[in-house]
């Protein structure tokens, strides 16, 4: 952190209530032993109160919270031959991170702590853990409802409250985020002021005002930055189109990432994913147009789930599209958190429900519940080959495939297009029939022992089953 930003924290530190459980403050008294034990005790007092951080400051009365100065200088002080940095972090388990600041404010000088959160697990010194109950250290094997409640506890920071950049002038975020385009999503009018589009900024948590200087949270940054690279820890999220050759990866004809922000840039990424697919001539009424092989909502739709429900704590990796010769592949980072079989029916759970919202309020997808069901729509209409999901590791993928006649189709192509089918109908209100099938395979009626076998195929492996034996078929997981 720069001295002004430790200056706006110190400032933000003081305005507290005196008793904080997750900050201590500290004239001198800067014995070792009580170091750990307070590291210990903060650390694990931010961990249940959901805090980003712990603070041990020295140089403020406790009592007070006015600025005392303090003689304490960490960066010489030795236990042994050791600096005391590494002799707490050595004795501290698990070992958590902290950071140790020196600066003057006001000519007074200032030592500060910054102290990661434990996870789930208490943070002990010198195999004793500690806790903060009000404003006193008290051994947390007296305070078992804590220590219980730390255990059970999993510490989950919502990504898109996170910030993405921090301490900066009002001027800043006008520069950095894509204002304009916030207003027109939404379909309200730009106002006048400065001061009215930044509290326009804070309600709908695209930045934070703390004091004097704004934070501009993940959201903001993911969704409206004129460019992503300006936020460093961001940059790699951006989102990445490849286009082969043919139907394998041997050949690259071009790679493009974008820059934008997932909101500013959506129209024009759709556009230019629309631009690389393959299309047919027709002729209507003696006049010549292109219709595109693939139905562009599904693919707008399927490209917006894949920026929504991505795992944004895995590094390094974005969501990509793959364009091949006979498919496109959308795959966004983190494994599903529904199974792939039940895309169609069941309500999605969002990892990012705030990334989620704001984007269904922009009207770049359906609403919650719909969307797949849509992409399900369109490649029936299209006649095209059923999609497929996987759940990786690590990932999520959907393909969706070009045209193919039912000879070209293998089995798994036969089955998984059968289900879909009958799930599609099944949430219509309607249930599937030999004849419904043959239409949705484009099967003439003479044909229909055909569809019969791979209706048959289907409740074999257990993803339909007939209803009420009137040749009428429903999901598996339905009735």
């Amino acid at each position: 952190m720069t001295k002004e930003e430790l200056e706006i924290l110190i400032d933000e530190l003081i305005a507290l209530p005196y008793e904080t459980e997750w900050v201590e403050f500290k004239k001198s008294n800067y014995n070792p032993q009580l170091i750990g034990e307070y590291i210990s005790a903060l650390s694990n007092s931010a961990g249940m109160e959901n805090k980003e951080y712990a603070y041990l400051v020295f140089g403020v009365e406790n009592e007070t919270h006015y600025l005392k100065g303090t003689t304490f200088e960490p960066k010489k002080k030795k236990i042994g031959n050791q600096e005391l940095e590494n002799w707490l972090a050595t004795l501290l388990n698990p070992r958590i991170d902290f950071r140790i600041f020196e600066f003057n404010k006001h000519d007074k000088r200032i030592v500060l702590f910054q102290i990661d959160p434990t996870k789930d697990t208490p943070v002990s010194f010198k195999g004793e853990a500690f806790i903060r109950i009000g404003s006193y250290k008290k051994k947390l094997k007296d305070h078992p409802e804590r220590e219980r409640k730390i255990w059970q506890k999993t510490k989950r920071i919502i990504f898109e409250s996170d910030f993405a950049l921090r301490n900066i002038s009002a001027d800043v975020v006008l520069k950095l985020i894509n204002y304009p385009a916030v207003f027109r999503l939404l379909n309200e009018p730009l106002p006048p002021n400065r001061n009215a589009i930044l509290k326009k900024l804070k309600e709908e948590k695209l930045i934070i005002n703390r004091l004097d200087k704004y934070h501009i949270t993940n959201l903001g940054a993911l969704l409206f930055a004129n460019n992503l690279n300006d936020f460093e820890a961001l940059a790699r999220k951006a989102v990445r189109v490849i286009i082969y050759d043919r139907k394998n990866k041997l050949k690259t004809i071009k790679e493009q990432t974008g820059s934008k922000g997932y909101a500013t840039g959506f129209k024009g990424l759709i556009d230019y994913i629309n631009d690389k697919l393959p299309s047919n001539e027709e002729i209507d009424k003696a006049l010549r147009k292109e219709v595109k092989v693939y139905p562009e909502l599904a693919i707008r739709e399927l490209v917006a789930n894949a920026i929504i429900h991505q795992d944004f704590t895995i590094s390094g990796v974005s969501p990509m599209i793959e364009i091949f010769s006979n498919r496109i592949e959308i795959t966004n980072p983190g494994k599903p958190l529904i199974d792939t079989k039940r895309f169609i029916d069941h309500s999605p759970e969002s990892r990012n429900e705030k990334l989620a919202g704001l984007m269904r309020r922009m009207g770049f997808c359906e609403e919650r519940g719909s969307g797949i069901d849509k992409v399900i729509i369109q490649v029936e209409i299209f006649q095209l080959p059923a999609p497929e999901f996987i759940e990786g590791d690590n990932f999520t993928r959907v393909i969706i495939y070009s045209p193919k006649t039912l000879r070209q189709m293998s089995k798994p192509d036969r089955i998984r297009a059968c289900y879909q089918h009958c799930c599609l109908k099944y949430v219509s209100g309607e249930n599937m029939s030999n004849q419904s099938l043959r239409q949705r395979l484009g099967i003439d009626d003479k044909n229909y022992p055909m569809v019969s076998r791979i209706i048959k195929d289907s409740i074999d492996n257990g993803l339909i089953k007939e209803y009420d034996n009137a040749r009428m078929y429903i999901p598996f997981w339905a009735g």
